[in-house]
């Protein structure tokens, strides 16, 4: 009878652990799930308000600075190939079409051999009556 007593002690208590262990895992996956719940709307705000911040400006303003700074070489450097190719490049990413056009015709007087400068040219005509 004894013997009995002891199994029956022993399989309550398996009964018992497993129940805490279900309980304990039951517990963590809503300590985790609400604690996911209230954070999801939180990282959609700061995504929703990090979009808002007009990405265009800032890419705008960086545009006009990288602009700024080729103008200031070229007065140094009047001919400048490289300079002039990146000034017009920037000024068509601008819409500046009429400022783009004159960097491109300097090109274009400098090497009339380059029909690529031509080509660039005339499509930045092109734009530039479409443009307007």
């Amino acid at each position: 009878m004894a013997r009995s007593g002891d199994d029956y002690l022993e399989t309550r208590k398996r009964q018992i652990e497993r129940k805490k262990r279900i309980f304990t895992i039951v517990s963590m996956i809503s300590f985790f799930g609400s604690t996911l719940f209230a954070i999801v709307p939180l990282i959609q705000r700061g995504i929703q308000n990090h979009a808002r911040v007009n990405p265009t400006t800032s890419a705008e303003s960086s545009l006009q600075e990288q602009a700024k700074s080729y103008a200031l070489i070229l007065q140094k450097e009047p001919n400048n190939q490289v300079v002039l190719e990146k000034l017009s490049l920037i000024r068509v990413q601008l819409k500046d079409f009429k400022g783009a056009r004159e960097v491109v015709e300097k090109l274009v007087t400098l090497h009339p051999d380059r029909q690529d400068y031509k080509v660039i040219l005339e499509d930045i005509k092109k734009r530039q009556q479409s443009y307007k």
